[in-house]
């Protein structure tokens, strides 16, 4: 069984809903989850959030959250979960943060470099990752990860 399979398998089985918020994956995330049947019943709602003025508005990250840590930051990435989970009136949230390349990378923010934040009922974790490759490859990568991120946090949780 494919990782979304199972993602949507234990949403569905807990009554639970997912809402993704997705920056440099672009709706991936999203994306592979709607290919699973009956993900209608847990999906609530996905937001791609490429500029900053989309995360403040759609999503309540602060300007002072962005402007002082990035848009690529442990920071964001947690705030992106907290506030895609609550304005999608979702129980869970995955989000993707991050620089596909290939430029836009500095030597502290490195191409590849993607934050994952997961929120599940009340919890928030972040996870920093480093991905190589074409622009497709790193953002292939990051969509990848951030669902195996999420049924991590939810085979912990239930």
């Amino acid at each position: 069984m494919k990782v979304e399979e199972k993602i949507v398998e234990i949403l569905l089985r807990e009554g639970i809903t997912v809402a993704t918020a997705e920056s440099c994956t672009g709706g991936l995330v999203a994306a592979t989850l709607v290919d699973v049947p009956g993900v209608s019943g847990a999906f609530n709602e996905g937001y791609i959030t490429y500029a900053n003025e989309a995360k403040e508005r759609l999503l309540g990250v602060r300007k002072e959250t962005l402007s002082s840590f990035g848009a690529v930051s442990e920071q964001t990435a947690r705030k992106m979960a907290e506030g895609a989970a609550k304005a999608a009136g979702a129980d869970c949230a995955v989000v993707t943060t991050g620089i596909a390349g290939p430029d836009g990378g500095t030597p502290e923010k490195p191409v590849g470099l993607v934050y994952i934040g997961c929120y599940v009922k009340g919890k928030t974790t972040v996870k920093k990752c480093l991905f190589t490759g074409t622009r497709r490859a790193v953002r292939e990568s990051a969509a990848r990860e951030a669902l195996e991120f999420l049924l991590k946090r939810l085979e912990e949780h239930f």
